[in-house]
């Protein structure tokens, strides 16, 4: 296990210390409509069905894709902006700067930056999970964002109001953290529903963006996960999604939780997707140019209008479920052997073998990024809290009618409120 020294100017005192890494229509409205859509996809079925019988096992690699000097060090350097800022969370966590449950994402880079940094455009769409942080890093929300909705700032990503579980940037295409397993895959597969309607119904031929729900292996035993699984199929969407196997559904074992497929030894969850009529696809995702490659295929086929993929990344978490868990029910010896694979250290060994960066260039990277970091620190730190106007919005449909009294201010801020005696006539 390497230790990464992470720096934190933020909160009045300077502290250094090592730290251990390891808009979607709900239906048809009219018949024709219908009609018009699922003719497109059953023009795609045919193709569709060979690629479906060809996944019935691991998808090998026939060759790495080629990637640019440039690229391969943006990839690094977003790992361990996402580690860093991970670990600096836990610093922010423990200090008192952030509350409730944060889930960090540390040990899982590769799959984040393998899917995210590496294939999605900006007008693609990402639905994460409560271990949201990195996926918004990923893509493009700024580091002060995101590290301000973390301290429940005003200048964060949404205004303080959704804390660690529940980033959302509408600009970025980020659908939103969700805090119960499974939320967020069904609102993914709206947004590729969207997209697949705009195309094909209302001949916007240049949308070809994708969908992309990130979600874990204790989730794929819930009934959204199939239902959408379904849906995606059947109506041939350009929806992608990507199982982060960390072996662990928060303190159940991935072997006692899920079972095992007929005549396996253990539960693959890949091979859900040939039940679906979907590519079914296994990496290592600890291996980021091995996600990226599998994931460049998945995208480009849902761009063509093939499909969907699944696709089973075999991760694992550096720290206990959240900052709240003491992480004693994994071994050491199990935590051992994937703190070895360390897709960080793993990078920057190809970065330096194949002489696309040098030392000195990797630690120009490092410091950037924990300058980044400590910068983003500050700003969540000197930001403002939100205001007590913010209290009822999103709250209410009407709120000019229920939560704004008639002289144009919140009832809350009038005298008895609190006790229940003010005029709300």
């Amino acid at each position: 296990m390497r230790p990464i020294t992470v720096t934190s100017r933020s909160a009045s005192t300077s502290v250094r210390q090592q730290v251990s890494v390891l808009a979607v229509p709900s239906q048809f409205t009219i018949a024709t409509t219908a009609n018009r859509f699922c003719s497109r996809k059953r023009n795609v079925a045919v193709r569709a069905t060979t690629r479906v019988h060809a996944a019935a096992a691991p998808q090998k690699s026939q060759g790495q894709q080629k990637i640019s000097a440039e690229d391969a060090k943006e990839l690094y350097r977003d790992m361990v902006l996402g580690r860093e800022f991970e670990e600096m969370c836990a610093q922010m966590y423990y200090r008192g700067k952030m509350f409730g449950f944060v889930h960090l994402y540390s040990g899982q880079e590769a799959v984040s930056t393998g899917v995210i940094k590496a294939c999605l455009r900006k007008d693609d769409y990402v639905s994460s999970t409560y271990r949201d942080h990195v996926h918004a890093l990923s893509k493009g929300v700024s580091a002060r964002k995101v590290m301000a909705e973390l301290f429940g700032k005003k200048t964060g990503v949404c205004r303080g109001q959704g804390g660690s579980m529940h980033m959302f940037d509408k600009e970025h295409g980020l659908l939103g953290g969700y805090a119960f397993i499974g939320e967020g895959i069904p609102v993914g597969l709206g947004a590729a529903f969207s997209c697949a309607y705009r195309r094909r119904v209302l001949g916007e031929e240049d949308c070809d963006s994708v969908a992309v729900n990130f979600f874990g292996d204790g989730t794929c035993n819930v009934g959204q996960f199939y239902e959408s699984l379904n849906m995606a199929s059947l109506y041939k969407l350009p929806c992608i999604f990507v199982v982060e196997n960390n072996k662990w559904a928060i303190g159940m074992s991935h072997s006692r939780a899920t079972g095992s497929s007929y005549g396996d030894s253990e539960p693959h969850i890949y091979k859900k997707g040939n039940a679906f009529g979907m590519p079914g696809v296994h990496v290592d995702g600890m291996d980021v140019l091995k996600v990226r490659e599998v994931a460049m295929e998945a995208i480009a086929r849902a761009r063509r209008g093939e499909g969907p993929t699944l696709i089973e990344c075999e991760t694992y978490r550096f720290r206990g479920h959240s900052l709240a868990d003491p992480d004693e029910l994994r071994s050491k010896e199990e935590k051992e052997h994937y703190q070895k694979r360390d897709p960080i250290p793993r990078m920057k060994d190809y970065l330096l073998k194949n002489g696309i960066a040098t030392e000195e260039e990797i630690k120009e990277i490092e410091k950037e990024v924990l300058a980044q970091v400590d910068d983003a620190v500050e700003f969540a730190d000197e930001s403002p809290k939100p205001d007590m106007s913010q209290l009822l919005e999103n709250v209410f449909t009407d709120p000019k009618g229920f939560g704004i009294a008639p002289d144009g201010r919140y009832r809350y801020e009038h005298p008895g409120f609190t006790s229940g005696t003010a005029d709300i006539s």
